[in-house]
């Protein structure tokens, strides 16, 4: 994989992220990693410094999410489509009972405080500046609640500078 500048990226991030999907993937190379599958997610800009930045969400009962909170950084990976059915599976299974990543067949590639997949098409490498859990008092829409939190499990979220691009 090649570095590229993030303003060199020609990409629907509607299409990217939610017909798509991505992996998030947190870890460190004494303790592991772990990724999920994910098809909520913004990219853009904030705070004013025009530096490129990614949110993600993550439920409080997500393995992922542990290393997410431990670690410095995260990554998003895309995959090309003939790993739909891959990142299904990434989906739906925990990596507390299992490797799935060894069984989806990915390749974690530590680099630079992060981890990211040798199978992915772009890859973007987030420093983590800011996380809070979503509140049921700042929900405008309560029908969202409803259709979504049934058990009142808010996403944590998670904003990151994107610090490099690969692809």
């Amino acid at each position: 994989m090649n570095e590229i500048n993030y303003k060199d990226l020609q990409i629907n991030p509607f299409n990217l992220i939610g017909d798509e999907w991505m992996l998030v993937t947190a870890g460190n190379p004494a303790t592991g990693c772990n990724t999920m599958t994910a098809s909520w997610g913004h990219l853009g800009c904030i705070w004013g410094h025009n530096a490129p930045t990614a949110v993600i969400y993550l439920r409080p009962s997500r393995y992922t999410k542990e290393f997410v909170d431990r670690e410095d950084y995260f990554t998003l990976c895309f995959m090309d489509p003939s790993f739909k059915k891959q990142m299904g599976y990434l989906g739906t299974v925990s990596g507390r009972n299992e490797d799935k990543i060894a069984k989806a067949g990915l390749t974690p590639v530590y680099a630079d405080g992060a981890v990211y997949f040798a199978e992915a098409k772009l890859v973007l490498v987030c420093r983590k500046v800011y996380s809070s859990p979503l509140k049921e008092d700042g929900f405008v829409d309560r029908e969202i609640i409803e259709d979504h939190y049934p058990l009142r499990d808010y996403h944590t979220m998670y904003i990151g500078e994107i610090v490099k691009v690969l692809r």
